[in-house]
């Protein structure tokens, strides 16, 4: 016996625990498998037997019997060492989750501060906002067609450019060759008075006396 008191045992960890129970599952699982071997063989050894060999018969139902029973206790050790491991997975599981979100809290603390005050973000925020509005102002004006200081009439610039297409028809027909105004009979000068004629009449006369 110690002087000191018994020795504290190391909690054990739920990997090992986990380790431990599968091996255990494992051994067991294989006794199950030989005793349903069991049971089959002697449930064909009574059916061999039968009535006409009722002792060697009724030995080999009593022994499946037994075969039975300690099936039946081994599957239910089985399922408390199932339910056992599948609730240290899940602990196990959740101890990894809290341990990486506690990681995690601690990284997102960090960056946090290292930003610093709240009202610092929201100063820089607002100089952005100013920044961005002064840069679309600046792209405005930048892209707004330079009008030089005149605002421009377009009815105007209109009423010029009618003007302009005028005088080009204008002068289209000023433009019109001579070969394409057909001939008239010439006008005389002027109309001949009443004695004019009788003098030709006169003159006509006496060429033709003369001849």
């Amino acid at each position: 016996m110690s002087w000191f008191g018994k020795k504290k045992e190391a909690t054990p960890s739920t990997a090992d625990a986990i380790s431990k129970l599968q091996e255990t599952e494992t051994m067991l699982q294989k006794k199950s498998d030989f005793l349903e071997a069991k049971i089959t063989q002697e449930m064909k050894t009574a059916k061999t037997a039968g009535m006409k060999n009722k002792r060697v018969a009724l030995n080999a139902l009593k022994r499946k019997r037994r075969y039975e029973e300690q099936l039946n206790k081994i599957d239910g050790t089985l399922c408390t060492i199932e339910f056992q491991r599948e609730a240290l997975e899940n602990a196990n599981t959740n101890t990894e989750v809290l341990k990486n979100m506690g990681y995690a809290a601690k990284a997102l603390e960090g960056a946090h501060k290292q930003i610093g005050d709240i009202d610092k973000v929201h100063d820089l925020m607002d100089d952005i906002a100013e920044q961005q509005e002064l840069a679309n102002e600046i792209s405005s004006a930048i892209s707004s067609p330079m009008g030089f200081g005149m605002e421009v009439d377009e009815d105007e610039l209109l009423a010029e450019l009618e003007g302009m297409e005028q005088e080009d028809m204008d002068r289209q027909l000023l433009d019109i060759p001579d070969s394409a105004v057909p001939n008239l009979p010439s006008v005389p000068d002027a109309v001949p008075s009443a004695a004019q004629e009788e003098e030709d009449e006169d003159m006509a006369a006496l060429a033709a006396w003369a001849t």
